[in-house]
């Protein structure tokens, strides 16, 4: 059984089947796998993320959520581009640090870490900036739990005629998002989030037209997202380096579950209402969360610290103990700590997560 339940962002609580689906070992090279396994996932990850299948295609590629985003960036803007970074909070300052390292032509646009990315501001941005060819931004900033504005955002971005990057690391799988009606040419996400696989992989939903103009581009071997493409769709399902078999088994299995439950819509109602349950079980116990209710994600609740002599070591101690782990917070303007909502836990695991708090001297 599980000695505890993660309530974190990723990774996260998975269940026994996915689990379970890591004890057999698979040959990179054997149909089995690579048909069976890597080419069925890709068409499904492209199924969830558009009904116009054509139009995008999937790139798997080894390591974190952030080497896919850095695979991304790397790969797609040339020296004769410039790229917009829209940023509030941790995640979108990181791809300004992937920018940094790889020299590219780039201006960011920084908010702060409790307002949403502003429609107005970057509207007026890019009326007065021609030169910029790319935006990038993130969906959900899990460094507090905000929600931006993706529909919004992509109209005002596409309506400039620019090219667009989603990080849509903590949302994809849990949120409904349609890549082609949001015209996204870019979305990145990684196995071990709203999917509810392992850590290990992360993934590109890309419009094949832009990922075909990316040959040649990329400054890395391995993260050559075009190469990696090229040589799965060639190959039927074969890596170009050592394939993570075990976690993508696993991955494949938390895929089939989704589809059980019900698909997106029905995981996002189930992490809608284990936030809600959160909420105002904590709010009844005198916590206050740090984003207004209208900008908050169902993904991750952050909550102030409830007095100047909290001690979150102790708290987080107290949970584990009772069998829920926490996490701390991720901004520098207030003291928070952090729950997350995801993976595979349900309403009745916060009812119990609520009274567990009420119990512990805080």
């Amino acid at each position: 059984m599980k000695p505890y339940l993660l309530l974190t962002p990723g990774p996260l609580t998975t269940s026994e089947t996915v689990k379970e689906t890591m004890m057999t070992d698979w040959c990179t090279w054997d149909e089995d796998y690579n048909l069976g396994i890597v080419q069925e996932l890709r068409k499904e990850l492209v199924g969830i993320a558009t009904k116009n299948t054509e139009e995008y295609t999937s790139v798997l590629l080894q390591g974190s959520g952030t080497y896919c985003v850095e695979a991304v960036l790397g790969t797609t803007i040339t020296s004769k581009d410039k790229l917009l970074i829209c940023s509030n909070g941790a995640y979108g300052d990181r791809m300004g640090n992937i920018a940094e390292y790889y020299h590219l032509d780039y201006d960011m646009l920084a908010f702060e870490e409790t307002e949403s990315i502003s429609l107005g501001y970057l509207d007026d941005y890019l009326s007065n900036n021609s030169d910029i060819t790319h935006v990038a931004f993130v969906h959900c900033e899990t460094t507090t739990g905000i929600l931006n504005s993706i529909k919004e955002l992509s109209h005002i971005i596409k309506m400039h005629g620019k090219k667009l990057i989603v990080d849509c690391m903590s949302s994809f799988g849990g949120i409904p998002i349609d890549v082609e009606e949001l015209n996204i040419d870019f979305l990145i996400s990684s196995s071990n989030k709203c999917i509810q696989g392992v850590p290990g992989f992360g993934f590109i939903i890309a419009r094949r037209s832009e990922l075909i103009r990316c040959k040649g581009i990329a400054r890395s071997l391995s993260l050559d997202i075009y190469d990696q493409w090229e040589t799965m769709e060639k190959g039927h399902g074969k890596w170009r380096f050592t394939s993570p078999t075990h976690v993508v088994r696993a991955f494949k299995q938390a895929l089939t579950e989704l589809f059980e439950e019900g698909g997106v819509e029905a995981r996002y109602q189930r992490y809608c209402e284990n936030h809600r349950i959160l909420v105002e079980g904590m709010r009844s116990l005198g916590f206050q969360t740090l984003l207004e209710d209208n900008i908050q994600s169902p993904i991750i609740t952050s909550f102030l610290y409830p007095h100047e002599d909290f001690n979150f070591k102790v708290f987080y101690q107290a949970l584990k103990v009772k069998g829920f782990v926490i996490y701390p917070g991720k901004i520098s303007k207030a003291d928070t700590f952090r729950i997350g909502n995801i993976g595979d836990v349900h309403p009745d695991d916060f009812h119990r997560l609520v009274e567990a708090v009420h119990e512990t001297k805080y």
